[in-house]
């Protein structure tokens, strides 16, 4: 049995409460919010024994084996250390960090700790991704050649997001990781990205944020392959997220939000459709299984395995600063106009 604490009681926790409703052998024990009352609200929800507002004493408990961090991208490294001094096993949302001197130093937190470190990366536990990258490997569609990845919507859904300075960056910071970790896996994570080309621009929200609300990268791996990211805080008409995969014998296709199994039409419902849905009249097209579809399931489950049986996942602390060095480049190509190298 793994006993988890849970570090934030939002929407976030919320998908991972959804993705480990399945998972066997596990058990959220403790959920930690910065407002008292909402973790309490939380707990009731999720049927959690305890719920408080000193992450001090989430870290502390004997019964915690797992802490899930689940909160604004400025609190990873301040909770990634006090959970470390405590020797507890540690699983953290994406990005890993607001840039890669933070991811930095959270990964050597843990190594030093010599605890295990999982890094949130939903999208490459997608069962869509999953699959599409179960084909590559068979070869079904031949050597990669280039990955165009698109992450959408029209704007996130708190506060902190819109702070570029809290979040460390904009749309491509809070999506981008998406894609360029979904490049990785695809073209194959071996491979070294060696140079970025990046641009981004507050195209809409200039009253709200300072940071980039779109942004389109171009990634260059050493064996010549292409990621491509296009990542959107002004998308209307709800989440769209897309993978296009190309190689010399063939194609992959995946589209999880606009592509599902539901197609209705309605006057009005009062229902929850999807994340970032912006209508509830008209055609909608709801997901029978949010949380499954994005990862959360497959990830919570690959996670609470390996805190079992002792071993690392195949999405670490690494895999977080490598994105983070990425996306820092892309923020420098961003200003200088030019491709740059990236350095991991």
């Amino acid at each position: 049995m793994v006993r988890i604490g849970m570090l934030g009681c939002g929407f976030l926790a919320t998908f991972y409460m959804q993705g480990l409703a399945e998972v066997p052998n596990q058990q959220v024990v403790t959920v930690y919010g910065r407002d008292k009352g909402k973790a309490a609200a939380f707990a009731q929800r999720w049927n959690i024994p305890e719920s408080t507002d000193d992450m001090e004493a989430v870290a502390a408990r004997e019964d915690v084996d797992l802490v899930i961090i689940a909160l604004p991208n400025a609190l990873h490294l301040p909770a990634t250390r006090l959970i470390a001094s405590h020797k507890k096993h540690i699983a953290c949302t994406k990005p890993l960090a607001r840039n890669a001197e933070e991811a930095r130093q959270m990964l050597e937190a843990v190594q030093q700790a010599g605890i295990i470190h999982c890094y949130g990366e939903t999208e490459v536990f997608s069962p869509a991704v999953i699959r599409a990258k179960s084909l590559i490997d068979e070869g079904s569609i031949g050597r990669i050649l280039t990955v165009r990845s698109r992450e959408a919507h029209a704007g996130p859904h708190a506060p902190h997001f819109w702070n570029a300075e809290e979040a460390g960056g904009g749309a491509l910071l809070d999506m981008g990781c998406h894609t360029i970790e979904a490049a990785r896996y695809f073209i194959g994570k071996d491979i070294k990205p060696v140079e970025v080309l990046a641009w981004g621009d507050t195209m809409v929200h200039t009253d709200k944020t300072t940071a980039e609300d779109n942004a389109i990268v171009l990634l260059r791996f050493e064996n010549g392959a292409i990621g491509q990211t296009e990542v959107s805080w002004t998308a209307r008409g709800s989440l769209d997220l897309r993978n296009e995969v190309y190689g010399t014998e063939g194609s992959i296709f995946t589209d999880v939000t606009r592509s599902t199994p539901i197609n209705a039409f309605v006057r009005s419902t009062n229902a929850y459709l999807l994340e970032k849905a912006e209508s509830n009249t008209g055609w909608i097209f709801p997901l029978p299984d949010e949380a499954r579809v994005y990862g959360y399931h497959e990830e919570m489950k690959h996670f609470v395995e390996c805190v079992a049986q002792g071993k690392q996942p195949r999405e670490t602390f690494t895999d977080g600063l490598i994105i983070n060095t990425i996306m820092d480049a892309a923020y420098r190509s961003m200003r200088e106009h030019r491709w740059v190298p990236i350095e991991i």
